[in-house]
């Protein structure tokens, strides 16, 4: 099966480059596409957090993993599949960030953390509520928590 979906809205910030880290102090202006009526995004702003789906367009094919590999190819963690990390060379390339929710106007949507570089197609923006969030005690293994040490990192830009 296949199907087509289109952006409904782009990234524009300060990060130009595919970079792993650091990503804590970035603010993001998520400008919705013409196509969009500015109506969709009423009420957004009576939340704290929103749900940004964004597409890996920048990924080449050639790069898309299948196998396990080493995350960050960093030979200290141990090999894990895809779908087994949040990495960018993913096979449909669809990212997904929980982000703070700073301003919304008009046909723009301002948010702090959003690990996507300027120019990312937004597929969705769905807001976050703590009734779809996990209600159980979240259980991740150790060398993730030690990769993720640097990723929401702030530093001044």
């Amino acid at each position: 099966m296949q199907f087509t979906i289109s952006p409904i809205a782009f990234v524009h910030n300060t990060r130009i480059n595919l970079e792993d880290d650091d990503w804590g102090s970035i603010i993001s202006t998520i400008q919705l596409d013409p196509s969009i009526s500015p109506a969709a995004i009423m009420g957004l702003d009576d939340f704290s957090h929103i749900e940004i789906i964004f597409y890996f367009d920048k990924v080449s094919d050639d790069k898309i993993q299948y196998e396990a590999r080493h995350p960050r190819n960093n030979k200290e963690f141990p090999e894990v599949g895809i779908f087994a990390q949040r990495g960018k060379n993913r096979p449909n390339k669809l990212g997904v960030t929980i982000v703070k929710l700073l301003q919304v106007k008009e046909n723009q949507i301002v948010v702090k953390g959003l690990d996507a570089i300027d120019g990312t197609p937004i597929i969705d923006i769905k807001p976050v509520m703590k009734e779809f969030l996990p209600k159980e005690e979240v259980i991740q293994p150790k060398w993730s928590i030690t990769l993720m040490e640097e990723y929401w990192k702030t530093h001044k830009e």
